[in-house]
């Protein structure tokens, strides 16, 4: 369960994303029209904010970018760096391509092993709790009631739409393209844009 602040963040979340697709193969020079949804998992640590945004672009395709944010840079992970944002309560938050980071990769396998689903939201007003209704369901195929450890993150590599990440004996290929098969496996499925359709966001294989 996650607390949000009501705060500004500058640069914005949808600036740094737009500042980082030029450089993505899997953009393939789609433009950002606006926001479709997000969903969240909780760090254990609750340290590290972990949240994926839907995007919906001006040629009508829906981008998957997770997201992580940091109090401090995450060490040896330059190149999953998007970009340092001002968040008007928290300060300054180092803000990293999920696929990058180990928590977010620990997050997502927990949620398709254990077949959970994204992290209720909540702001505080007048020291009370309004929850914040979701703007997207997603859930976990997977019914054990541990997920497998998953360590530091060893690579991260891009084949068309398609993201896959290597954590130690953990394999996760996700869509950036929301749409594109992923292949067989436990997984991470979500309805889309309030449609009621379900589309497969995430595939988990652990050796």
């Amino acid at each position: 369960m996650g607390i949000v602040h009501r705060a500004t963040l500058s640069p914005s979340k949808q600036q740094l994303v737009e500042s980082s697709l030029p450089s993505r193969s899997w953009a393939d020079g789609h433009r950002i029209a606006g926001k479709v949804a997000e969903y969240r998992f909780d760090d254990p640590a609750g340290e590290v904010g972990v949240e994926t945004i839907l995007w919906r672009t001006d040629d009508g395709a829906v981008l998957q970018t997770p997201l992580t944010y940091r109090a401090a840079p995450l060490a040896g992970a330059e190149q999953h760096l998007i970009g340092t944002s001002d968040h008007s309560v928290l300060g300054q938050r180092w803000v990293y391509d999920g696929c990058g980071d180990p928590v977010w990769a620990a997050t997502l396998v927990a949620a398709v092993v254990t077949g959970a689903r994204q992290a209720p939201m909540f702001f505080e007003e007048d020291g009370e709790r309004v929850d914040i209704p979701a703007r997207m369901q997603v859930r976990g195929s997977g019914r054990d009631a541990t997920a497998p450890s998953v360590g530091q993150v060893d690579a991260v590599s891009d084949e068309g739409s398609v993201t896959t990440v290597r954590a130690g004996s953990t394999d996760i290929r996700l869509a950036r393209v929301v749409g594109t098969p992923l292949g067989d496996g436990p997984h991470l499925a979500g309805t889309v844009g309030g449609t009621g359709a379900s589309a497969v966001l995430a595939v988990v294989h652990s050796s």
